[in-house]
């Protein structure tokens, strides 16, 4: 595992996360004075890409700058695309009901509690899932076609997730879908077109750091692994299936369109 700097590596861990605990402070702040803790949801793209222009900052001089530049670029513009996306889509809505429902479990002081128990704990998976991020800056050796890999599996994610969030908002924003369920383009194939996009976009990150070799691969394995469970079976796909289930057509569109990765229609 020669050609990595571990030294320096070890250094970085320490910035990541005091990176991604000042966004999700300074998060907090804002949430407080508005009075909305869904404002977290934004800060979770915006801390991703905080970390990585932290990490391009503090790897200087350390790793090669063509890995370096690709994998802060490539997680600033899912980070920022996610973080306006979910502002847009927030704006002019209340509290988000898994916050209420969450925040109303607790007999003492809810900022502090939503301090703990939403803020504390994305900041650390946010410090957990991007160590393919710092880890890849941190290697030398040029890039190789394992990165390209890694790249285009990314491009398959961004497609995914901004097709299938363009295309679901056109939908709601029509009158006449309302009460309906979403099942159309991207949405015949997959019941998640947008978690299996986060999906493609990490495992190509994670890609591109093993690209750097053994040693950013092996430091960063657990990360993608991390954010496929909580896609999965974490607060993504299961959480929202679960708040759906009741839906009228539910049944039947999840009857014949696949879970999570994309498949042709059944029936």
């Amino acid at each position: 595992m020669s050609g990595f700097a571990w030294g320096a590596f070890a250094a970085n861990l320490g910035w990541a996360a005091l990176t991604a605990l000042g966004v999700m402070v300074i998060t907090f702040a804002v949430a407080v004075r508005k009075g909305m803790h869904r404002i977290v949801d934004i800060a979770w793209g915006a801390a991703f890409a905080a970390v990585a222009l932290a990490t391009f900052g503090a790897s200087a001089g350390e790793g090669d700058l063509a890995r370096r530049a690709l994998v802060t670029a490539l997680t600033v513009v899912w980070g920022l695309r996610l973080a306006v996306h979910i502002g847009r889509r927030g704006r002019g809505h209340g509290e988000d009901p898994r916050y209420e429902d969450m925040l109303g479990k607790t007999s003492g002081n809810r900022n502090l509690y939503a301090f703990r128990m939403i803020y504390l704990l994305q900041g650390a998976l946010v410090w957990l899932v991007s160590l393919p991020v710092q880890a890849a800056q941190y290697a030398t050796g040029s890039v190789s076609v394992l990165a390209w890999l890694g790249t285009a599996l990314w491009a398959v994610g961004i497609f995914f997730e901004a097709v299938g969030d363009a295309q679901k908002a056109r939908f709601k924003a029509d009158p006449a879908n309302k009460g309906r369920i979403m099942d159309r383009g991207l949405w015949r194939y997959t019941r998640h077109p947008n978690y299996f996009g986060d999906f493609c976009v990490w495992w190509g990150l994670f890609l591109i750091a093993c690209d750097g070799g053994a040693a950013p691969a092996v430091v960063s394995f657990v990360s993608p692994l991390v954010m496929s469970y909580l896609l999965i079976n974490g607060s993504g796909k299961r959480l929202l299936e679960r708040r759906m289930s009741g839906r009228p057509g539910w049944a039947e569109y999840a009857s014949r369109t696949s879970g999570f990765f994309p498949l042709p229609p059944r029936g």
